[in-house]
């Protein structure tokens, strides 16, 4: 290539005759920066790294706001910066939305330091590279000082806490390559078991489906097992979840249990209890002491059955964070039915619920869900064939409103009382969201 100085790349240091000269900056460069324009969002404020002919600039899409930086003035704005020369323009840099680099990185020194910078502008990066493993080039004769692999450059951005959003070959020689400084450390990817007792189809089991993907990592592979499925557990898992806000009782609380809990490196239990005066207290306490944290539904379950264990909290009801608060306008009064059940969406079954001043339920979570709208409420408590009583709404009452209240009567709903048991959950799930996180990331560490 005319006018490239060899030993300057040799010797790793900017090649200034070279890039003054208008005649070195090649129209063939402009498909690339045609293609680096497509990683770049409408409105965006641009700073181009390098910027050469500009060529980007009559690419980007409508909005944008484009200034360039270079060796030497390319226009009248042109910011003059010797990267080798530990030059960068910091604060431009902060105040724009993307920084691009295309065919700059190759002429760098210094990587470490040049990366130290971007890192500290915090913005979104577009760059491309003609990395190591692509072509067998003499690259000092190209004017390159530096010689990257894919897999170097991958460290190179872990280094200093890049992400890479997108990538894409530019030709045989090139990729273009988006980046995004991490939210904070990532996890790698993991599986998860969650067991559940999804399979009945009622409305709290069904929100609780939904509830546990805002705990669980964006990078779990999730198994979702119910009580009737367990012998589709698979040999192991990063962790394993049990429960989903729903509350266990005799049928459930059997060996297989203890079995998929095993089978997680963590575990945890989301879950209340129900018909305790019928649990097989052995299996229940050999099932609290495997896992790493119960996130007990009731504090009448951590009183019950985590006194003096260290790995028992107090969660509450999850599910009551999916009802907003709102007020009933209808005042003829709701009789919750069977069609609760129904598999209608979610949504249309909060709004029709949170319609009424005055609701009656025999089912907890359309009670829960009515609590936070209605102006009278009353209860029936699920029983046994036999007459036994579930115990779940009296637990629920204490939980809310610190005491309970006789069934079948209508009592008025204390609204500051639900909302402060709302502020209280939604801590607790962002704390146990804490904890899940923190257990997987030390599941990943010991497994290096």
């Amino acid at each position: 290539m005319a006018g490239v100085n060899r030993e300057l790349a040799l010797a790793g240091k900017t090649d200034i005759d070279r890039w003054s000269n208008a005649a070195s900056l090649e129209l063939a460069w402009d498909r690339r920066a045609a293609f680096a324009a497509t990683f770049i969002p409408a409105g965006a404020r641009v700073l181009d790294l390098g910027c050469g002919r500009m060529a980007l600039r009559g690419f980007l899409r409508e909005g944008c706001d484009y200034r360039g930086c270079d060796l030497v003035a390319r226009d009248a704005h042109t910011i003059v910066c010797d990267f080798n020369k530990g030059d960068f323009p910091s604060a431009e840099a902060a105040d724009v939305d993307v920084l691009v680099l295309l065919g700059v990185l190759e002429y760098i020194a210094d990587l470490d330091a040049f990366f130290a910078r971007l890192r500290d502008a915090g913005r979104e990066i577009v760059l491309s590279y003609c990395a190591a493993d692509f072509t067998s080039l003499d690259r000092p004769s190209l004017g390159w000082i530096n010689s990257l692999t894919l897999a170097d450059l991958a460290t190179l951005f872990d280094r200093f806490g890049f992400r890479v959003v997108c990538s894409e070959r530019v030709d045989e020689f090139q990729i273009v390559i988006k980046l995004r400084r991490a939210a904070g450390a990532e996890l790698p990817a993991c599986s998860v078991a969650v067991v559940s007792c999804a399979d009945f189809g009622n409305f709290g089991d069904r929100l609780g489906i939904h509830i546990i993907n805002s705990l669980l990592p964006p990078q779990a592979d999730v198994h979702h097992l119910t009580f009737r499925t367990l012998r589709e557990m698979r040999e192991s898992y990063d962790l394993v979840v049990l429960g989903i806000g729903n509350s266990l009782f005799r049928p459930f609380l059997v060996e297989g249990i203890l079995d998929v809990v095993a089978r997680g490196k963590a575990s945890i239990g989301i879950f209340g209890t129900q018909y305790r005066g019928d649990l097989s207290r052995p299996i229940l306490d050999s099932l609290i002491e495997r896992l790493d944290m119960w996130y007990a539904r009731y504090q009448d379950d951590v009183l019950l059955y985590g006194r003096g264990r260290s790995n028992v909290t107090h969660m509450g009801d999850w599910l009551v964070t999916q009802f907003p608060m709102a007020r009933g306008t209808d005042p003829n009064m709701l009789t919750i039915g069977p069609e609760i059940l129904e598999d209608k969406p979610l949504d249309r079954t909060i709004s029709q619920i949170q319609r009424f001043r005055n609701v009656f339920s025999p089912r907890l979570h359309p009670l829960l869900c009515a609590l936070t709208s209605a102006e009278l409420v009353a209860y029936e408590e699920q029983r046994e064939a036999s007459g036994v009583m579930s115990g779940k709404f009296a637990s629920m009452l204490i939980d809310v409103f610190g005491r309970t209240f006789e069934e079948r009567k209508f009592f008025p709903v204390d609204r500051s009382a639900v909302t402060s048991y709302k502020a209280y959950v939604d801590g607790t799930v962002a704390r146990a969201t804490h904890d899940v996180r923190a257990m997987l990331r030390n599941v990943a560490t010991a497994a290096v």
